[in-house]
């Protein structure tokens, strides 16, 4: 599974509860995209989380 390189976020695991309250496996992936960023002056593909690259943690290259 696709892990973010800057904040380690990943799959987060839990019980979908209908409406009957019965409960099954769930699984909330977090959005994260392939992209070249710039690492010490050269471009490097990594996986980032759309949260880093708002919040402007990564310069894409």
């Amino acid at each position: 599974m696709a892990k973010c390189a800057i904040c380690e976020k990943g799959a987060h695991f839990g019980n979908a509860v209908s409406h009957s309250h019965r409960r099954s496996n769930k699984m909330w992936k977090s959005n994260v995209k392939s992209v070249k960023v710039k690492v010490n002056g050269a471009a490097k593909k990594m996986y980032v989380c759309t949260s880093c690259l708002r919040s402007g943690l990564v310069e894409r290259a």
